[in-house]
């Protein structure tokens, strides 16, 4: 069958469809990027930019990909297959684009993660494509958290961007080749199929289901999932998606799928639907499958009727045998989504927000080596570049540019400790205008607040939400991003949990940015990168991730910019909080 599809859980999570693949992408901007190679695109980053001038032509594009004979690295199941793709920069370094998937033992797997890339015709855009076998004990963690060092490399090959698109079937299939770019034995291939990508705001929201399914166990009962596969010009399929497996069912429901017009193409194009009982040695059953389209299922579920499984005679290898088993589809729903760009250019504001780190740990003002030394010659320390840096991108979506400035871990004209003081240092209010107004207020204020700790988030992040909770009561068109900088290790984890999970619910996102070399362990724990929802000291679960971790130290080796990593998750959240709650782009929208 190709192989179980996942990134979780060994191979039994929902691979596909909008929510997970589209959230972050926007649907119509024409605008540059901020990436080096020019190969990312990201629709906060290309809004952000445009307003600097700067807007170069562009494809985008989607890369499928499979690969066929790996070598087989595990001794008592076979390699367990994962694909990244990198941009070659004109200095021979890679920037990574993405990954696919981890399919479990399988010596030729079909990916169904695709890997979106920004085509400029004018530029030559050298691509990358590596495979590894990602090792066992690493299953349960999201593909983006794993270390490709901790894998094994199973080859890699490359190829221009252009090579791909020029070919009539767009389609090219590369021989994979050691590091150095020998050829040690067969290391199998891999193929890259490339699809432009639909600008179509329309997707479909369905509910499957299917019953008397034949079973394919022998002590226990089949553990079904769906795959859907899209065929294409040249006669072959790409997987679009698959369901969760559900457990020792005959009769399983699966959760909403939602599928864009990139992923079905239209109404009338041929899909093939299968259903395979779920094995984790990734030997998956076809249990059995049918050729239908978009078209098709919304009338089945119309007609409140189902379709009828065939799986392939065995004796006749022309003939199909019909099943009892039926699908059918209890829910259809066709919905227009709609990008980040579409609700910011319609008049929602992201407001901006700074909590500053006074802790004594940043070291003594006075003393060059401090976290926070303000040098003469004008160079900007830590804290000014961050509040610069961000400040600048957020701003521009602000209209009025009045931001809330706090400070934390500091103690104030020899009162007492506060986590939660006015940067300005004035009693009746928190707001200063524009980013060099917070500029200012961070000047003075080294210079009344004397350092002191600990490091505790609770207060600021609970002050925010309280801002949030306000504008959220009023009906507003304003969501609240929070920028927290900071040097330490934190000492209120719980407490912090407890404020952001109840935060979840609010129009605020929460970007903590490390500054210095301290262990920020706690800080990447807050951010739900790992695939775990932050809990409460109640059992509470975080209703959405609202939080993003960037170290400075990241910035400072040129690993990232400072715009990329403040709004590398910020338009799927902000998509994740309005989608959630059916709001749309303000009225006189075009």
């Amino acid at each position: 069958m190709g192989g179980c599809f996942s990134d979780v859980k060994g191979g039994q999570a929902a691979v596909g469809g909008v929510h997970s693949l589209r959230l972050q992408r926007g649907i119509s901007s024409n605008v540059a990027t901020a990436s080096s190679s020019g190969t990312v695109q990201n629709d906060a980053v290309d809004f952000f930019f445009r307003s600097k001038g700067l807007q170069p032509l562009y494809t985008r594009i989607e890369l499928n990909l499979s690969a066929s004979k790996l070598r087989d690295y595990d001794i008592m199941s076979k390699s367990d297959p994962m694909a990244v793709v990198y941009a070659q920069k004109k200095d021979g370094t890679l920037e990574q684009l993405g990954r696919t998937e981890v399919i479990m033992n399988n010596l030729n797997p079909t990916w169904i993660q695709k890997i979106d890339v920004v085509f400029h015709f004018e530029i030559v855009q050298p691509l990358v494509f590596q495979v590894y076998d990602v090792d066992t004990k690493y299953h349960n963690l999201p593909t983006k958290m794993l270390e490709l060092k901790d894998q094994d490399f199973l080859g890699e090959a490359s190829c221009v961007l252009s090579e791909i698109v020029t070919l009539r079937s767009r389609t090219i299939t590369l021989e994979l080749r050691n590091r150095n770019g020998h050829s040690v034995g067969n290391l199998g291939s891999i193929t890259v199929h490339a699809e432009e990508t639909i600008a179509s705001k329309t997707a479909i929201e369905m509910r499957l289901r299917c019953s008397n399914l034949d079973n394919k166990d022998r002590f226990s009962k089949s553990d079904p999932f769906l795959r859907i596969s899209r065929i294409v010009e040249t006669g072959g399929s790409v997987p679009v998606c698959k369901t969760e497996v559900v457990h020792n069912n005959l009769d399983p429901v699966w959760k909403p799928l939602c599928l864009s017009t990139q992923q079905y193409g239209s109404k009338e194009n041929p899909l093939v639907v299968e259903c395979f009982d779920f094995n984790s040695s990734g030997n998956h059953i076809l249990i059995g499958k049918q050729q239908t389209s978009i078209g098709v299922l919304e009338k089945l579920y119309q007609e409140k009727t189902g379709a009828n499984f065939v799986i392939p005679s065995s004796r006749h290898r022309d003939h199909e045998k019909i099943l009892k088993g039926k699908l059918f589809v209890d829910g259809f729903d066709e919905k227009e989504l709609y990008s980040f760009l579409d609700y910011v250019s319609s008049g929602f504001e992201l407001n901006f927000m700074v909590a500053v780190d006074f802790t004594a740990s940043n070291g003594d003002p006075q003393k060059p080596d401090s976290l926070h030394y303000i040098d003469p010659s004008g160079c900007f320390n830590a804290y000014q570049q961050a509040i610069m840096e961000v400040g600048e991108v957020i701003q521009f979506y602000d209209s009025d540019k009045r931001f809330p400035a706090w400070g934390f871990g500091g103690r104030m004209y020899n009162g007492p400790v506060s986590h939660c003081f006015n940067l300005n240092g004035d009693a009746g209010s928190f707001e200063v205008e524009g980013v060099q107004g917070i500029m200012a207020a961070y000047q003075s204020a080294l210079h009344t607040v004397s350092l002191h700790g600990p490091t505790l988030f609770g207060q600021i992040v609970n002050q925010a939400a309280e801002i949030a909770a306000q504008s959220l009561s009023q009906n507003s068109n304003k969501y609240f991003v929070l920028l927290i900088i900071t040097d330490g290790v934190l000492s209120d984890l719980q407490e912090t949990k407890d404020a952001l999970v109840r935060a979840s619910d609010l129009p605020l996102s929460i970007l903590i940015v490390g500054v210095g070399n301290a262990d920020f362990k706690t800080m990447e724990i807050l951010d739900g990168d790992n695939g775990q929802r932050l809990e409460s000291s109640t059992g509470r679960v975080a209703t959405r991730d609202n939080v993003q971790f960037v170290p400075m130290r990241d910035v400072h080796r040129g690993e990232i910019s400072m715009v990329q990593g403040l709004l590398e998750e910020l338009p799927g959240q902000f998509l994740t909080y309005v989608r959630s709650r059916d709001m749309k782009p303000l009225p006189n929208f075009v």
